[in-house]
């Protein structure tokens, strides 16, 4: 068998079975609702930027949930570095941060 089909072909069954495999949470859009309120004040407002360190402050809305889990767990281990988001992060459980995830992917980007 070609060595690129085969290696193709893994990989495709890697990144399928993988976000299974590693006990990815499901979350509850409704809890995350109310598990949000405290993101809502800076990831809520249009164009809002902190002021120190001047940082614009991303919409979060329709974003994909593995990616807004992902960046939460960043904070939370210190691999992002921004002192506000860690904090915040910092007191989350897995299961908030799927919830959190839930609700703001299935919001609407503005």
């Amino acid at each position: 068998m070609n060595r690129k089909i085969v290696l193709g072909t893994l990989l495709s069954v890697v990144c399928t079975v993988l976000p299974t495999a590693a006990g990815a949470q499901e979350g509850d859009a409704k809890a995350g609702e109310v598990k949000a309120i405290s993101c809502l004040g800076c990831h809520g407002i249009p164009g809002y930027s902190n002021v120190y360190p001047t940082y614009h402050v991303p919409r979060v809305g329709g974003q994909h949930a593995q990616y807004i889990i992902g960046a939460l767990n960043a904070y939370k281990k210190g691999d992002r570095s921004h002192k506000t988001m860690r904090a915040q992060a910092a007191t989350l459980s897995d299961q908030d941060m799927a919830d959190i995830a839930a609700y703001f992917s299935a919001a609407k980007s503005e």
